[in-house]
């Protein structure tokens, strides 16, 4: 009878936690992925502009007036411009020549912000508008590079998720690990390079950044739950799914996402592994040193928990006194 009362308190205690718990997960999910849609705007997006004083400062008062829109940058010619929308320096670039503003875009930069770019300089009537990085045919709108970050996402909580519940540790858990990243990039290079023809750089390059970005999330994972035990795994999967996904500009930019989303988002592994993508496979890796780098920091510090976990774990079990290690399961 006692043991029906005592457990009586326990059984409310989770209920109350589980009524309590749900809804703020909910809303929490509802605010991560539906605040950076309705919130969607330039954001001191960069930009150039080319011509003389006079009438670039005529452009650029006019671009004022969508305070904190863009980060203007002036540039000496059109060729200077182009080779900055080449090297991912800005998005775009309104040229003044004697016919006419021209408008310089880049659709493999980002469809979305081209698009808005073309609506901004409709009412200064541009002679001619000049796609300088064009998206690639078969994916003019980016949605399928958008549609790769879940799924890679996916592949790398799987991955970490597996090394944990197979019993693998140490050594062989960093090897699995490594070795399962790099077989996912293959094959979703071969998928969306070789079949579907929506990425068009190097092959390799390519499958090196889908791979790093799938290490930086399974390595996450594990790492976590080596340390922490299962609540790491819940916690390193919430983090991406919850922040990591909605907010990592894959659908825009990230600069057209509300702060502080659009930073965070190119802190964690899907933010980061869509903008390396971008540059290694249009942009002939332009930029791609700063999300390279964001990716291997994530996966260095997760493999190094998953070899600090297993430490710990076999320090505590070597320091545990051999009477007590035998009675404990008793206990």
């Amino acid at each position: 009878m006692s043991t029906v009362t005592a457990s009586a308190p326990s059984h409310t205690r989770r209920l109350l936690a589980i009524l309590v718990l749900v809804p703020v997960v909910a809303a929490l999910a509802l605010w991560a992925f539906a605040w950076p849609p309705a919130r969607t705007a330039p954001h001191d997006l960069p930009l150039g502009v080319v011509g003389p004083a006079a009438a670039t400062t005529q452009v650029e008062e006019r671009l004022a007036q969508k305070e904190g829109a863009f980060d203007v940058h002036r540039y000496a010619d059109e060729a200077a411009a182009r080779d900055a929308i080449e090297d991912r320096t800005v998005y775009g670039a309104i040229v003044v020549t004697p016919e006419g503003p021209a408008l310089l875009t880049s659709t493999a930069a980002s469809p979305v912000v081209a698009q808005l770019l073309q609506q901004a300089s409709a009412d200064m009537n541009p002679v001619r508008t000049v796609d300088v990085a064009p998206a690639p045919e078969n994916d003019p709108r980016g949605a399928a590079l958008n549609a790769s970050v879940l799924p890679l996402a996916l592949a790398g909580m799987a991955a970490g998720a597996a090394v944990t519940l197979l019993g693998l540790r140490g050594l062989r858990a960093v090897a699995a690990l490594i070795g399962a990243a790099a077989l996912v990039g293959i094959a979703a290079t071969a998928i969306a390079d070789s079949w579907l023809n929506v990425l068009t750089g190097d092959w390799w390059a390519e499958a090196g950044s889908l791979g790093l970005a799938t290490l930086a999330v399974s390595g996450a994972v594990a790492g976590l739950t080596a340390l922490i035990g299962p609540a790491g795994t819940g916690l390193a999967a919430g983090v991406v799914m919850l922040f990591g996904n909605p907010w990592s500009g894959a659908a825009s930019a990230p600069q057209m996402l509300p702060e502080p989303a659009g930073t965070i988002g190119q802190w964690l592994p899907p933010g980061a592994g869509t903008t390396l993508l971008r540059s290694v496979s249009f942009f002939d890796g332009a930029a791609a040193t700063g999300p390279a780098l964001t990716l291997t920091w994530w996966a260095v510090l997760g493999l190094g928990a998953v070899l600090l976990g297993n430490a710990l774990k076999r320090r505590t079990k070597k320091d545990t006194p051999k009477g007590e290690r035998e009675l404990s399961p008793v206990s």
